[in-house]
């Protein structure tokens, strides 16, 4: 199955969506197309591909380490006959076109941008005391300007449409992007450390419309975190710590 988009001028192809997502990005002669570093599958004939920091090397290193992306941004240009690039995230889930302008910038949460018109800025702002502690929130990749963005998301994507005075909590890891009339706050989620421990639940996102609101159904964290678990060299190593789980260990 593929799902056909045109966002602002730019057609995209999304395939074995939902689960392990390919876009494909049509581009005129001599356009261009920015991508999160490592994201391509492929090309057509003759597209130049070619990495830079994008703003420099401060805002690069600004873009990596707080917001979670990649140093480098790929920059694919199109020949004069025009041409493709299929980008897919490193995660299976699905991959989403939205238009970005000057009036509806979004707000992109840690690791979930995946490609971009030129005309799109991408700056980290701060969203929270969540980057103290590591993981999800904290710092957000803001797009700005005018164009369109592709989201990758773990697992499937939900839109919620909130009106206004209505509110949602989500768990920070399942925020995947949200609106600029969104208010947003971040805190725990439980009373302290030690409920914190024994729930496994660490913060959330407390939204309040009007205004949308995309969420992640699997948390990128939870698979790390469970990596780490039964990786071999952890406590019991792998095959120790999957009969661990299955027993309730």
């Amino acid at each position: 199955m593929v799902t056909t988009r045109t966002v602002d001028g730019v057609k995209v192809d999304v395939r074995h969506s939902p689960s392990f997502a390919v876009a494909r990005v049509g581009l005129d002669p001599g356009e261009q197309f920015r991508g999160e570093s490592g994201t391509m599958m492929a090309t057509s004939a003759g597209v130049e591909v070619k990495a830079s920091t994008q703003g420099g090397v401060m805002k690069g290193l600004k873009r990596s380490f707080l917001g979670g992306e990649s140093l480098f941004i790929t920059t694919y240009t199109a020949p004069d006959a025009g041409g493709w690039v299929d980008v897919a995230h490193h995660l299976a889930g699905d991959i989403i076109a939205v238009g970005v302008s000057a009036a509806e910038p979004m707000s992109i949460t840690k690791g979930c941008w995946l490609a971009s018109s030129v005309g799109v800025d991408l700056d980290t702002t701060w969203g929270g005391f969540k980057n103290l502690f590591g993981g999800e929130g904290g710092f957000l990749v803001h797009a700005t300007g005018v164009g369109t963005v592709l989201l990758a998301c773990y697992g499937a994507l939900d839109t919620l449409t909130l009106g206004g005075g209505d509110a949602v909590t989500i768990d920070s890891g399942h925020v995947v992007a949200f609106g600029p009339t969104v208010r947003s706050e971040l805190r725990k989620v439980t009373g302290g450390v030690v409920q914190m421990l024994k729930s496994g639940e660490g913060l959330v996102f407390d939204f309040t419309g009007p205004g949308w609101v995309m969420m992640q159904s699997r948390n990128p964290s939870a698979l790390e975190a469970w990596i780490r678990q039964v990786a071999p060299g952890q406590t019991g190593g792998a095959s120790s710590g999957m009969l661990g789980n299955l027993f309730g260990d």
